[in-house]
């Protein structure tokens, strides 16, 4: 879903009729992971609530509903793939919303594969120095995604200040689809640190958070975004 999300985020590549029809796989891919993943559904009023617990299941929940609201709106612009529902919402209201929903996908998908990295990473055995040299460029490679998500001004797309993306069709396909993979590397390292740091709230055995980067980039964000208005 990760790898057909980033196809669907270089639109100024696909082209709309490809685009609609990725987005339509996407969709599938989705339901039958909701379908794979059902117990986890009812597992979600069981039990307590710590900050972690809440932290991970808001995510997942709303990456369920950030990806359920754009395939709707997506559906209700469709002139290819599902043309018979063209208009079930006003298209007015679905292109700006399918807009920022898609971008809020993007998001909320690498914090998702973020919060999984370090139990995946712990079964991996690799010396001190080489996760040392792997954290530094991981972190490198996040910055300047970090750099491209704001210079590219997705941040406007997230809280609705536009209507339409202001995408660079000029630009080689290979470097858009790359781009794309800095910008959601920054997130699943984001959310990569947050569970970490969950790890060591819980004392489960795990590596030692680097707090401090974390708050540093949450506020560099905010200070980013915020002045502008929402």
């Amino acid at each position: 879903m990760t790898a057909i999300l980033l196809f669907l985020m270089a639109y100024q590549v696909t082209g709309e009729a490809l685009h609609e029809w990725i987005g339509m796989a996407e969709i599938l891919l989705i339901i039958f992971h909701q379908i794979l993943n059902h117990r986890w559904y009812l597992t979600l009023l069981k039990g307590k609530y710590n900050a972690c617990r809440t932290f991970t299941a808001a995510i997942d929940v709303l990456l369920i509903v950030s990806l359920l609201l754009t395939a709707f709106c997506g559906m209700s612009m469709s002139d290819y793939a599902l043309p018979f529902l063209y208009g079930m919402a006003p298209v007015s209201f679905v292109r700006r919303f399918h807009l920022s929903m898609s971008h809020w996908s993007f998001v909320l998908m690498g914090i998702h594969l973020g919060l999984h990295i370090p139990t995946m990473a712990a079964k991996i055995k690799l010396s001190a120095k080489v996760r040392l040299w792997i954290s530094v460029t991981v972190g490198i490679l996040s910055g300047y995604g970090l750099y491209l998500f704001i210079h590219s001004g997705m941040q406007d797309y997230l809280f609705f200040r536009v209507v339409f993306a202001f995408l660079d069709y000029e630009k080689a396909g290979n470097l858009v689809f790359l781009e794309n993979l800095f910008m959601l590397l920054f997130f699943v390292f984001l959310g990569a640190q947050c569970a970490i740091l969950c790890m060591r709230m819980t004392n489960r055995k795990g590596k030692k958070s680097p707090l401090i980067p974390v708050v540093l980039i949450m506020t560099y964000i905010a200070g980013r975004i915020l002045p502008r208005g929402i």
